[in-house]
């Protein structure tokens, strides 16, 4: 018995990876801007202020990082040209975003315990 894997019509994929690119320029305008409102609001406050602005900034970087993955895995998609080839993507995607998510909610609650520790010193 032969497999005939469904084919994804070009159009389709162009279509996909054009909402894809249009989508991406949008969130990078989106975190240029977002840089920008936290760039501006560094000078408040020094001690809590730093340690604030710290963790805003490692969270923007991981926000970036897991939206980056995720047009990566979009622009893959829709290059993919069998239903097979995108459920292979799909899960090679959420095992990566497993261990990203679990990298970056170690590295936020060190970086938590570190706030609270200055904070009672």
């Amino acid at each position: 018995m032969t497999s005939n894997p469904f084919e994804i019509p070009d159009t389709l994929r162009d279509a996909a990876a054009k909402s894809v690119e249009e989508a991406k320029k949008a969130f990078d305008q989106y975190i240029e801007a977002t840089g920008k409102a936290v760039s501006t609001s560094e000078g408040a406050a020094r001690s809590a202020s730093e340690n604030a602005t710290d963790m805003t900034r490692q969270t923007l970087s991981f926000v970036e990082n897991n939206v980056a993955a995720s047009f990566d895995l979009a622009q893959r998609m829709v290059q993919a040209r069998t239903v097979e080839e995108i459920a292979a993507l799909q899960q090679e995607y959420l095992r990566r975003q497993a261990a990203a998510m679990a990298e970056q909610g170690q590295a936020l609650g060190a970086a938590v315990t570190r706030m609270a520790k200055q904070t009672t010193d």
